[in-house]
């Protein structure tokens, strides 16, 4: 969503960090192209100017036109800024001393909202939390048998009384959850295709009745400014506590998620990025302008990394990779749990320094070609590849869909990287590569 503003931003302050001398006319210049990025990825113009004239007035200081490093400090400036403009700091959820915490979710109707009330809740129990799903939205048909279906993909019970009024829907679900023991509840409440003043009245009526400790908006994060226009509506007229964008991983321009703390006051609490139950994240507006800045994201990397790598199955990798004893079956399981974490080109952008490289750049058919070879190879041959002869070649090629050449190539691709994992690991206690040893990434272009 941000590709094309990280890029000219990008490219805008590398040519500031390449001049030893920064002059007024300088930074007028960058920053016009600031400008033009900003209203280009559908950021509110109001937004754009009021950004543009902090950095301005304090890029333009003596004490950084005359330091020794302007270009490094006016992008310093910038990345403040931008982190400031989209929310300053991580607003978390509120838990309420008294149980149970009452979470109430609106939005109009096709934001994802049903989807994201099952997301936070699955996100919420892997945090240590029970949480109950309430079924308030009687309107939209199949709304409620959606809502039992993600939460039996989950495991988490929803409750609902069909038809009924959604005010009285909402007050039992609570005292249902007391009763059962648990000690979140989300309402899922009714959307409408645009904001009219009964789906208001309702949302008021529901928060007068059971008075929610947090009221979360779920906006459609590929609606550009129409989002802010929404969240905008929804907090004058209802009143909300934070918001929760969706549909991040599109292609449209992500001014909305730029602009949305700025216009409304509402801090963005959660981003969701794909379809899956498992998607929803909170959000870091200081990760988000290192990305957005290209300066990486080690942060949410190692969570990922933590998330979904097995810590005792890494340890015993490693172990076999000091020993220089890396089998395929080991080279599988590393690649299924990358693969656990994410589009591969996501997860290099992350990584301060490294090249932008886009999806469809990242040979997936040859990642699962791969997948799909070792996988028609026995266990023992997985672990003794010099047993592989040319008729059980022959064999896997078969049975994987591929061609001899194929295997033939994937074997010798993993012999190569068991070579350079072997120089890797000469390394001396200081942590510097054994001299007698050749530069292990020499070879590897990007």
């Amino acid at each position: 969503m941000f590709e094309s503003l990280s890029e000219k931003l990008q490219n805008t302050l590398k040519r500031l960090r390449g001049k030893g001398r920064l002059t007024e006319n300088d930074i007028n210049e960058a920053l016009r192209d600031v400008r033009v990025a900003l209203l280009e990825a559908d950021v509110n113009f109001k937004v754009a100017r009021d950004f543009i004239n902090k950095i301005k007035e304090k890029a333009l200081g003596n004490d950084i036109l005359e330091s020794l490093t302007p270009g490094q400090q006016v992008v310093k400036i910038v990345y403040d800024e931008l982190v400031e403009m989209i929310g300053g700091t991580q607003s978390k959820l509120m838990v309420s001393s008294k149980l149970p915490t009452i979470l109430m979710l609106v939005g109009l109707q096709g934001a994802g909202k049903t989807t994201a009330t099952g997301k936070l809740a699955n996100y919420l129990r892997k945090n240590g939390k029970k949480p109950l799903l309430v079924a308030c939205d009687v309107y939209r048909p199949a709304a409620i048998e959606q809502l039992h279906v993600v939460g039996r993909q989950l495991g988490i019970p929803v409750f609902d009384m069909g038809q009924a009024s959604p005010v009285e829907i909402a007050k039992q679900g609570i005292a249902v959850a007391l009763s059962q023991g648990r000690d979140t509840v989300l309402l899922d409440t009714a959307g409408r295709l645009h904001i009219d003043d009964e789906m208001m009245q309702e949302l008021v009526q529901i928060k007068t009745a059971v008075r929610p400790h947090e009221i979360l908006l779920l906006v459609d994060a590929m609606t550009g400014q129409d989002a802010v226009n929404v969240a905008a509506s929804f907090s004058e007229q209802v009143g909300i506590d934070g918001i929760i964008l969706t549909k991040m991983d599109g292609d449209t321009r992500g001014g909305a998620a730029l602009s949305i703390k700025a216009v409304t006051g509402k801090p963005i609490k959660f981003i969701s990025a794909g379809e899956k139950l498992d998607t929803l994240e909170p959000f870091y507006p200081d990760r988000l302008a290192q990305r957005i800045l290209g300066m990486g994201d080690v942060l949410t990397l190692i969570e990922k990394a933590q998330e979904n790598v097995d810590l005792e199955q890494a340890k015993t990798m490693e172990a076999k990779m000091r020993r220089n004893e890396l089998d395929l079956d080991d080279f599988l399981k590393n690649m299924q749990q990358i693969k656990k974490m994410g589009p591969i080109s996501q997860l290099m952008k992350m990584i301060p320094g490294m090249p932008d490289i886009k999806e469809e750049d990242i040979d997936q058919s040859g990642m699962k070609r791969m997948e799909a070879i070792i996988q028609s190879m026995t266990l023992e041959e997985r672990r003794k590849p010099e047993i592989l002869n040319a008729s059980r070649r022959r064999r896997i090629a078969s049975g994987s869909g591929t061609r001899v050449q194929d295997v033939n190539k994937m074997l010798k691709d993993f012999e190569e990287t068991k070579k350079m994992m072997k120089q890797m690991t000469k390394m001396d206690k200081k942590g510097k590569p054994n001299r007698n040893s050749r530069n292990p990434f020499g070879n590897i272009k990007f």
